[in-house]
């Protein structure tokens, strides 16, 4: 034991020790690029946000552009910011919206990379190395430019064998090290009774102590549109919904085929036009050889994609300000357990995949989440397939290296290509980095293309984002004062516009109520209100998928809440857009598509309806006797009405069509638009079982048997056996 324990502490002196000198004299070598901001200074940023149909009608205009950037995610935003502060005449198209794809479904973390490290630190990788030291300098610089959409996260590492305290805290130092001056806030240990008193649901089992250290953590949709919108109002023509066709090129005059334009389609309208660019960059993520083909169709794939799956979990699953990491799941994988805008996320899974712009969660993806944050949880702490309130899957754009197949081993750096008509593609890479990575890919469309930019080197590593000028960590109680919204609703527009939360104020509606004075709330359960939906069009949303998925993130954190919100959400917009009742209805339909599919929806109910029925002979008798109580008409079958009936007779009747519709949509699972004894019983085993947390049906039902025995007992209580009462 003395022997092992002698090897082990000499291996991890030796990595801490390693690690120090490995920084010291890798960055006194290998310098990176710095940028001297006392010289270089960006231009001012217009005060009005352009309407989309002006951008649309820039983008038309016949004008060559410098630069057009193809893909609206966090790489090709940050390309547009870039190059546009630079002085270059700047347009973005994207087939879908901002951050539709990999951008919005990420874990939210803004992190270097504690995996990496590890594997360069053992590996002695140099380009693992430089990797997470460049994205650990860039998590502090986005902490800095978004403060009202970013935060430092502390996350803890439990430990449950007593030799890994000293392993788990050299490898955690090592990575406050390599952070340098640029570090969020140092790591820590903390005893099993301190870990437990921050973290009450960890299991206590076998534990030993925990260490926690700092990441950052993001709203990211709203960052990747947040980044866009202040490239637009720095003057870059940035449109979502349009898709490029074709690309174009000429000789240039010796010989040569360079690109010179790109054939685009808008979405919205249906118009086709042309854009002419001297230089067409590719940053389209997981697509990304799709546009080289489209380049040169001989060409060969550089990106091996990989599949993302995270849940949502309600709030409780988790403290409000700590966040979990299992190290090593049953199949070596890393599992991040994180509180995220009063929910819990869970993920992700790392697996390959065929690339599509709907990716889709599965069953056993989910199921493997919920087993492995199962193994970390107490007792008291039931981890159940119904409390997953939301499930995605998002495409990792990984570098493929032909000399590995395992997508585990692919770091996730990234690669700028010009090809020999001068396309220049970025691939890879990882959210953390997307400034360093648009950096990287200006300085070389500049050199590939010739460009003559106002200001040669990049000026956004002190810019701050839309939003981010004016915040301040108490803004939300001017909100509170100045407008009489509540304050959880205060808060979150703080946290979600900066100080553009001023702006959005101003659009919400009376209540009709003495407190809060304004602000609707578009469902009750979450802060989002009416002015937000009027906001939304105008940061560009189109669809009512752009408004619940990424201008609000109700469609990540719980599906059904958004499918309830939908139609007041389709109202609104239909009343910016202009929008007919067909075509509301179409954006309802693809909506409610988009949440069966992407969002895990359709998977919620077909988990509920593989479940055997395990009641027993007692419970079963109960069960038939108040469904028989809500179907008076002795149908066989409960219908809308009679819910409406029963609800009534509760005193609740001011229900909507909508809602009652909702209570017979969680449990018609055959969806004919009616309650079928055999339906009904499968939801109570359901719900005995855990993999349903909670039906309104099923309470309804309840309800309406007390409301019967209470009406029995009353009758058989006569006045003479009262004793005529007092």
């Amino acid at each position: 034991m003395s022997s092992r324990m002698f090897k082990f502490g000499v291996t991890a002196a030796s990595a801490c020790v390693g690690s120090v000198i490995a920084s010291w004299s890798i960055d006194r070598w290998n310098s990176p690029h710095v940028v001297n901001n006392a010289v270089q200074r960006p231009p001012k940023r217009k005060r009005t946000l352009p309407m989309r149909s002006e951008q649309i009608k820039s983008l038309m205009s016949g004008e060559e552009f410098d630069v057009l950037i193809i893909g609206g995610g966090a790489t090709g935003a940050g390309c547009a910011l870039d190059s546009v502060t630079r002085g270059l005449k700047t347009a973005l198209v994207e087939l879908d919206d901002f951050a539709s794809g990999t951008s919005s479904r990420s874990t939210k973390l803004i992190h270097g990379g504690v995996r990496y490290l590890q594997k360069a630190i053992l590996g002695l990788d140099l380009e693992q190395y430089r990797m997470v030291k460049e994205a650990l300098q860039e998590r502090a610089t986005m902490l800095e430019s978004a403060p009202h959409l970013t935060h430092p996260l502390p996350i803890m590492l439990p430990v449950y064998t007593w030799w890994q305290v000293p392993y788990y805290w050299v490898g955690i130092k090592a990575y406050d090290l390599v952070a340098g001056d640029r570090n969020v806030k140092s790591s820590y240990l903390l005893s099993k009774n301190d870990a437990l008193e921050l973290f009450p649901m960890l299991k206590k089992d076998k534990l030993c102590g925990a260490i926690v250290y700092y990441d950052g953590q993001q709203d990211d949709a709203r960052m990747c549109l947040a980044v866009a919108l202040t490239a637009a109002r720095h003057g870059a023509t940035v449109c979502n919904h349009v898709e490029v066709k074709e690309l174009i090129k000429k000789d240039d005059g010796t010989g040569k085929k360079v690109l010179c334009g790109a054939k685009v389609k808008d979405h919205i309208s249906g118009k086709e036009f042309t854009v002419k660019a001297k230089c067409i960059i590719n940053a389209t993520g997981p697509f990304t050889d799709s546009i080289r083909k489209m380049d040169e169709p001989t060409v060969k794939s550089i990106c091996s994609p990989s599949s993302g799956v995270h849940i949502v979990l309600p709030g409780y699953y988790s403290p409000d300000q700590m966040g979990l990491l299992d190290p090593s799941t049953s199949d070596g994988r890393v599992i991040f357990f994180l509180p995220w805008q009063r929910q819990t996320i869970a993920g992700t899974t790392d697996l390959p995949c065929e690339i599509t712009h709907s990716p889709r969660p599965t069953e056993d993806e989910i199921q493997f989440i919920l087993s492995e944050i199962k193994n970390y949880l107490n007792a008291d702490v039931e981890v159940r397939r119904g409390d997953v309130l939301s499930a995605w899957s998002g495409i990792r754009p990984l570098v493929s290296d032909p000399n590995k197949d395992d997508t585990q081993s692919l770091a996730r750096n990234h690669i700028v290509h010009v090809s020999p008509s001068n396309l220049v593609t970025i691939a890879g890479g990882k959210w953390t980095t997307y400034r360093a990575m648009a950096e990287h890919t200006i300085d070389a469309a500049i050199k590939a293309c010739n460009l003559k930019p106002e200001r040669p080197e990049a000026v956004t590593s002190y810019l701050k984002i839309e939003g981010g000028q004016g915040w301040t960590p108490t803004m939300y109680i001017r909100l509170v004062q100045d407008f009489g919204l509540e304050c959880e609703v205060a808060q979150h527009l703080a946290k979600s516009y900066g100080d553009r939360a001023f702006a959005v104020s101003k659009l919400a509606t009376l209540t009709g109520k003495r407190w809060p004075i304004i602000g609707n709330r578009i469902h009750p359960e979450f802060p989002y209100i009416d002015a937000e939906i009027r906001y939304g069009v105008r940061e560009y949303a189109c669809t009512a998928v752009d408004m619940i998925a990424r201008r609000l993130r109700l469609a990540f954190l719980n599906v059904q809440a958004a499918q309830e919100a939908l139609p007041v959400i389709v109202d609104i917009m239909g009343e910016e857009l202009q929008w007919s009742k067909d075509e509301k209805e179409r954006q309802i339909k693809h909506a409610t598509d988009f949440l069966a599919n992407e969002m895990g929806h359709s998977i919620n109910r077909t988990s509920k309806e593989r479940i055997p029925i395990k009641l027993s002979k007692e419970e079963i008798q109960t069960y038939v006797k108040r469904f028989q109580l809500i179907d008076k008409d002795k149908k066989g079958y409960v219908s809308i009405n009679d819910i409406r009936r029963a609800l009534k007779s509760f005193g609740d009747g001011d229900v909507s069509g909508e809602q009652l519709h909702e209570i017979l949509k969680e449990i018609d699972t055959n969806m004919n638009g009616q309650v079928e004894l055999d339906e009904y019983l499968q939801m109570m085993s359901a719900i005995k079982t855990g993999d349903v947390a909670y039906s309104r049906f099923a309470r309804m039902a309840e309800l309406e048997e007390q409301k019967h025995e209470a009406a029995n007992l009353k009758q058989k209580i006569s006045v003479d056996r009262s004793g005529g009462g007092l």
